[in-house]
């Protein structure tokens, strides 16, 4: 069978794969981009109807490209963002085959490179780019059976209150879906449980900026790797209603019960962790951690931003988080289904590729370089920095990316060839800069 021929093959359409494909293009890097579905199909079809982006539109975009019909700090919904990267993509004519599917990666035998093998055909590539992102397959711990008389769905499965049958909901996960869902169905009139985990829980805005410009300025989203002991911890943040900081206390106070982490669950009853106080004093502190920082920073540069001391008043802890509730026979209470806001995990099982992945199938990489060589990843939370997970820092990181492709490039130039001269024109001695004249040579 005759195979196609490219130098690099970026897997995937969405943010990550737009962005590589740009960075490629503008170094004039010979590449195909495949898409299973339609670029940032996940947008669109991948989660619930009211969804908007958790960043302002001035935010929330990559550098060369702003929403020309929003404000700029509106929030996009999520098909605006879907047609931003559409549009974004046709800007530079990126070269995405839509429709088809990667079946697998394999090392070719004793030669460079790598055989693709997809629903239309073979590929051949010297480089691949793994850019499928971290929400490949919805993660639903194994604690209650599929059995039990609920309708249980993932987050990611969740479209709007209508879907679900009669009844109360447990959400679990307070992170920006839990929350944001577990409003929705509040305002849609269903009494609601929302189980809360450890969370980090950022102003929406403070002092007349928003948490992205301030988690910017003092230096947060440059952090390489999350404090030790909070490689897990969500962030609570919602764009949702033109954008508010999330406060527990307010959801209580609307009728949304608090409960600790989900623990067990046992002929029908669901038993909860007692650290539901804990975990929301802990979001209090990191919430008032960033007042803290941005007060200071305002003074410290003399800024002559509106003060804002109601910001502090926290007010007393509702009832269900000082006297919690353990458990609840789900029956009994009338809960009809859970909402599992517990995020995903990364399916490269197609990459079959030796110390691309490790045991448990997460990718062996330094911010996006694998350890096989020629294979590389882009779209992961914390690829290279705490911003990696916003479109912005996937821009960022794709850029990254394609200066080791371009590196790599210099040193197969070698394989075959003496070293070129240097260029009269040239005024970087490194030696990346030498090996990619001789690649684009």
């Amino acid at each position: 069978m005759s195979s196609q021929k490219t130098e690099v093959l970026v897997v995937g359409a969405g943010q990550a794969g737009v962005a590589m494909s740009e960075h490629l293009t503008n170094r004039g890097v010979p590449h195909i981009v495949l898409e299973r579905d339609r670029i940032a199909e996940r947008w669109r079809t991948g989660r619930w109807d009211s969804l908007v982006a958790n960043g302002p539109a001035w935010h929330d975009r990559f550098p060369g490209m702003e929403f020309d019909d929003l404000e700029p700090d509106e929030f996009a919904p999520k098909e605006r963002v879907a047609d931003y990267f559409e549009a974004y993509a046709a800007r530079f004519n990126a070269p995405i085959r839509c429709g088809v599917e990667v079946k697998s990666v394999r090392k070719k035998a004793g030669a460079t490179g790598f055989q693709v093998d997809t629903s239309e055909g073979v590929f051949d590539a010297r480089y691949v780019v793994a850019a499928t992102g971290p929400f490949q397959r919805p993660v639903i711990p194994a604690v209650v059976p599929e059995s039990a008389a609920l309708q249980q769905i993932h987050s990611s499965s969740y479209r709007n209150p209508q879907q679900l049958p009669a009844g109360k909901v447990l959400v679990v996960g307070a992170g920006s879906s839990g929350v944001q869902i577990a409003e929705e169905l509040q305002r849609s009139g269903r009494e609601v449980f929302l189980s809360v985990g450890p969370h980090d829980r950022p102003p929406r805005q403070y002092r007349g900026k928003d948490f992205c410009w301030w988690l910017g300025v003092l230096g947060k989203w440059e952090m390489s790797a999350p404090p030790k002991g909070a490689e897990h911890v969500t962030i609570a943040v919602s764009g949702a209603n033109g954008g508010h900081t999330v406060d527990f206390r307010a959801l209580a106070a609307v009728g949304v019960t608090l409960v600790g982490r989900t623990a067990s669950y046992d002929n029908g009853i669901m038993r909860f962790a007692t650290d539901l106080a804990v975990n929301v004093a802990a979001g209090d502190a990191n919430y008032l951690s960033v007042l803290d920082e941005a007060d200071e920073y305002v003074a410290r540069n003399g800024l002559d931003f509106p003060e804002e001391p109601e910001a502090r008043v926290l007010g007393d802890a509702p009832d269900s988080v000082t006297n919690p509730l353990l458990e609840l026979n789900l029956s009994a209470a009338g809960v009809t289904s859970i909402i599992w806001a517990t995020g995903f995990a990364v399916d490269y099982s197609w990459l079959k590729v030796d110390n691309a992945v490790d045991a448990s199938g997460k990718p062996k990489h330094q911010r996006g370089v694998s350890a096989e060589p020629g294979v590389y990843f882009l779209g992961l939370p914390w690829q290279s920095r705490r911003g990696s997970s916003f479109i912005w820092g996937v821009w960022h990181d794709a850029g990254y990316v394609a200066d080791q492709i371009m590196i790599q490039r210099g040193y197969a130039a070698h394989v075959n060839d003496k070293p070129l001269e240097r260029a009269q024109t040239s005024t970087d001695d490194s030696p990346a800069s030498i090996l990619a004249e001789k690649a684009a040579v």
